[in-house]
This record gives C-alpha cells, sequence and structure tokens, in this order.
C-alpha cells in the first residue's frame, strides 16, 4: 500500500530518497528551507566568468563503487577531472597531498626508499597519540606538521590542534609515489552543467516546496505523513533539549577577475597562520574549460557557527560524541516515525558517495516494512 513520505531538505540523502521512493509507488513531498534545491551542493552558473560556481564550497565526486557510480551517472554526465591541490607556505608552492615530489621539494629525497628513511629519522616516538597534533608528529614529524597541518588546521576549526582528535587528520594521504591525486578512488569527476543538474534530474516530476521550515510546524508535519526523512540538524529538532552540538561554518569571498587564469590550479590551500583565508578556488578549473577571458575565484574562510550560519562540519570531540549520544537514546524513545539523515541528521561527516549509499540502504530498509 503506498505511504505518504515528508522529506526535509533537498540534499543527497533527502532528494535520492524522494526518488527512489516515488519510483516504489509511494508519495513524496520534498520541503528545503533554502530557496533552492541540492544543500551544500549547489552549484550556479556565472554568466560573466562562464563557469559553475561551487556556491558552498568546492565539490569533487570522488567513489570507488561501481555502483554509485552508475547511479549518479543516471542523473549526470562526468568531465574528467582530477582533484590536485597545491599548498601555499611562506611564498612557497608545495605539491600536495604529500608525496615524493613534495618531500623532494622539503629534504631533496628522490626515491621511496630514502622518503622513508627521512621520514623515519623526523618522526617522533610517541607511543600512543592522543590529539591531531601528537599523532602528525608521530608520522610526518615536526617540519611537515607545522608547514602543512597546523596553520590550516587551527584556522578551520578555531583550536588548538592538541584539543582536536586525531581522526580529523587521518584523512590525509601521504605517498611515496609521485602520485599527487587527492583521491584514490577508481571513479572521480565533476557534473556536466554543475551538481545542481543532478538535483534536477532526481527531482524531475516530483513536489517540491522551497523556503519552507519544516521545525517551525514540526508536530503538524509529523500529524499529515506516515514517515519523516529529515536531514536537518538532530539537536533543532528537539529543541536542543540535551545540548547544541557543535559545528565549524565557512564565509566565502568572491572576485570576478579581468584575467584569463588567476592561479593554475582549481585549489590552492593556504597553511600559514597569518593569512586569514583557508584557501582559494578557482571555479573554471572544475569545469575544465579555461578559454573563457574571465575568471571567478572564491576565498574561504572558516568561522565559529552560531542560529542562522550553514552548519557545514561536525566537530566530533567527545564532548559533541556524548551529547549525539545523548540525542541516539532520545530518537529510540520518541517512537516517531522520523529518520535521520545525512551529516546533520546523523553528526558525522559524509562524502557525497557516502551519503547516497546510505540513502539508498535507508530505502531498502523502509520498503521492507
Amino acid at each position: 500500500m503506498p505511504r505518504k513520505f515528508l522529506i526535509v531538505g533537498a540534499g543527497f540523502f533527502g532528494s535520492v530518497c524522494a526518488r527512489e521512493l516515488t519510483d516504489a509507488g509511494h508519495q513524496c513531498l520534498i520541503v528545503e528551507k533554502r530557496d533552492h534545491i541540492g544543500g551544500n551542493c549547489f552549484t550556479r552558473f556565472w554568466e560573466e566568468a562562464g563557469c559553475h560556481q561551487h556556491v558552498y564550497g568546492p565539490h569533487i565526486f570522488h567513489t570507488n563503487s561501481p555502483e554509485i557510480w552508475a547511479y549518479v551517472n543516471r542523473f549526470a554526465e562526468f568531465n574528467h577531472f582530477v582533484n590536485r591541490p597545491r599548498v601555499s607556505y611562506r611564498g612557497n608552492i608545495y605539491s600536495f597531498p604529500l608525496n615524493l615530489l613534495t618531500l623532494y621539494q622539503l629534504y631533496g629525497v628522490k626515491t621511496p626508499f630514502e622518503a622513508e628513511e627521512k621520514l623515519a629519522s623526523v618522526r617522533e616516538p610517541i607511543e600512543n597519540p592522543e590529539n591531531l597534533e601528537e599523532w602528525c608528529l608521530s608520522q610526518v614529524g615536526r617540519e611537515i606538521y607545522e608547514k602543512f597541518i597546523k596553520g590550516y588546521t587551527v584556522k578551520q576549526w578555531q583550536k588548538d590542534p592538541k584539543e582536536l582528535p586525531a581522526s580529523i587528520i587521518r584523512r590525509l594521504p601521504v605517498r611515496l609515489t609521485y602520485d599527487d591525486n587527492y583521491f584514490t578512488d577508481r571513479y572521480q569527476g565533476i557534473p556536466v552543467g554543475g551538481y545542481t543538474s543532478i538535483f534536477e534530474r532526481l527531482l524531475e516530476g516530483l513536489a517540491v516546496e522551497l523556503e519552507v521550515d519544516f521545525l517551525k510546524e514540526r508536530d503538524n508535519w509529523i500529524g499529515k505523513y506516515d514517515e519523516i526523512i529529515y536531514t536537518g540538524p538532530v539537536d533543532a529538532f528537539f529543541d536542543y533539549s540535551e545540548g547544541v552540538l557543535e559545528y565549524r561554518s565557512l564565509r566565502f569571498e568572491n572576485e570576478l577577475l579581468d584575467q584569463r587564469d588567476f592561479q593554475g590550479n582549481a585549489l590552492i590551500n593556504y597553511t600559514d597562520e597569518r593569512v586569514p583565508y583557508t584557501r582559494i578556488a578557482e571555479h573554471k578549473h572544475f569545469d575544465m574549460n579555461l578559454n573563457q577571458p574571465k575568471t571567478l575565484i572564491t576565498r574561504e574562510f572558516s568561522q565559529n557557527w552560531k542560529p542562522g550560519l550553514t552548519e557545514y562540519y561536525p566537530v566530533n570531540t567527545a564532548a559533541n560524541n556524548e551529547t549525539f549520544r545523548r540525542y541516539g537514546e532520545l530518537i529510540a524513545k520518541s517512537g516517531l516515525p522520523v529518520t535521520f539523515g545525512g551529516r546533520l541528521g546523523q553528526y558525522r561527516y559524509f562524502d557525497m558517495h557516502q551519503v547516497i549509499a546510505a540513502a539508498l540502504s535507508k530505502v531498502k530498509e523502509l520498503l521492507s516494512k
């Protein structure tokens, strides 16, 4: 028997759920607080620059899953963009992620054996690293930590690295080859026509209402639907009864430049703490169209989150994780027909392919009821 689903949020988790449930014969309404679909993956075309702007920061799709790659290719064609960021530190440009070229630039080593010997000599003997700084020092030593990680981390999280868990940095690759592809996944690219085109196709034929604040009439909405899929902040759903979860937010400064190419690369990270922004994105490189006479760049600044700002990164300290655990208990006790999904609903950092996989898994679970 068809059921009525309310989907709160038109990002990847909500949109994939809506598409799959609708195709399975159920009735879905998507409500979105913003004035556009796509969540933080939203892109828009800048006519003056001739490229798509990643409005909420750069997003590069990557996955090792043939199933997820096949799924997203139902809704978009992808170019062959590969993420090869660079690091700028006090006037010097370094290859990044850390690879054999980086180690040559720093230490003059030319082979994997020489690089491993050098890294072994600079690592600090910390047997059980208890925080981000200790983990970095135990893996790559002080010079790499200070040139590539410390300042960027302080700007990104506005915390001393000693206060942060090592898990935040363990995604950072260190390679003893000249491979400077940030991701090791089999599939990678940017959707031709921007990310918004994916969501337009995912939500084609579905009912979508924009600029709707679900939480203002939460109980009323819940009473009208058989199931709710909620992708907003879990603490806000429960009126912050167990405490406020901490996030990092971002601020962007866009600049249209009357030149063909500004930095020669899509992304350059600025790791010196004295430089106020964390990185500069040049959007035309994502579209792989360098022929336009003008270029759009975005300086990205990390900032403390407060109500009214966009939540980007959960701050998964022990205290915040304990607060989230209490919300988990509250969800289990509530008995409400509500599924919590996505970064905000599950208070976890997810890449796009992980969100899609989680949404597809959740739909299977819902359809099995």
